[in-house]
């Protein structure tokens, strides 16, 4: 099965089938983002596609989910989603689940029924990088959404039956905005309640404007105990009854579990422990 440039995925989705249905971001133009930064953003041959995944399958019949690559798949239209995922069911047997990524505002742009459809033909959760919930950290990143639209995005799924996994990156806004992303990350997560939130931590990459911010010294980084301080913060302003909590991204300096808000306090222990013994992971373990 072909891949074209650079392949990413969740952590969860380590033993799924990456079908890179789209390849690039449609979008990107995030400050902070050199996942796609190399890559044209264009839609595959679905026929084409379907032939190699089903002559990859033949000699692979093992795989029981699928993920659908590349960073928005959603952006696809709801006929060629449905295409795909019924084409998945009939030559996948233990086919048990369908997830891609998706923006606010690919979800925004489907309609509820489109919505149902989608979860009717096979998805069963969307991937949406939030990165933030501050509006004024989300414009400097240039990330082109909102809170409110991840607040909306996130409930129109849901209500479709589609689970929401949201991303969250911490140190985002630098030592200026360190509490602010924390604080203002936890009303959108309060306000949305996704089923999931994955935390990764911010990496600087040199092709991203983001980089270039920090090597002038127009944006400060937080170290490694600010990011604990500032995920505590997160946790201990967030209201979200239900949602699965977790940092066990390869960019963390500690890895946490929990439920909130049943392990709030629990998780918030194991970060002050981490700060008091400044046990966290090397700089040199840490990466994609």
């Amino acid at each position: 099965m072909k891949y074209y440039g650079k392949v990413f995925r969740p952590p969860s989705e380590a033993r799924s089938l990456i079908v890179q249905a789209t390849v690039g971001c449609s979008y990107n133009k995030c400050d902070f983002c050199s996942m796609y930064k190399d890559d044209t953003f264009h839609l595959r041959d679905l026929e084409e596609l379907k032939v190699e995944v089903k002559e990859y399958l033949e000699e692979r019949p093992f795989y029981k989910r699928v993920f659908i690559a590349d960073g928005d798949a959603l952006c696809l239209s709801n006929d060629k989603l449905i295409d795909l995922c019924d084409f998945f069911a009939k030559n996948m047997e233990n086919l048990e689940r369908i997830t891609a990524y998706a923006t606010a505002k690919d979800i925004l742009r489907k309609s509820d029924v489109e919505l149902r459809e989608l979860r009717k033909h096979g998805i069963e959760m969307v991937y949406v990088g939030y990165e933030s919930g501050s509006d004024e950290i989300l414009k400097d990143v240039n990330k082109n959404s909102t809170a409110e639209e991840y607040i909306l995005a996130t409930k129109k799924a849901k209500a479709a039956g589609i689970k929401v996994s949201a991303t969250i990156i911490a140190g985002l806004g630098g030592m200026d905005k360190m509490e602010l992303n924390a604080v203002e990350t936890a009303k959108v997560v309060t306000g949305a309640k996704p089923d999931y939130i994955s935390y990764l931590t911010l990496d600087l990459f040199p092709d991203t404007p983001l980089y270039e911010r920090y090597k002038s010294g127009e944006f400060k980084r937080l170290s490694p105990l600010d990011i604990l301080q500032e995920i505590k913060i997160f946790l201990k302003h967030v209201d979200s009854e239900g949602t699965v909590f977790r940092s066990n991204h390869a960019s963390n300096y500690i890895s946490l579990a929990g439920n909130l808000n049943e392990d709030k306090n629990r998780m918030i222990e194991e970060i002050d422990e981490a700060l008091r013994e400044e046990n966290y992971k090397p700089e040199y373990l840490r990466g994609f």
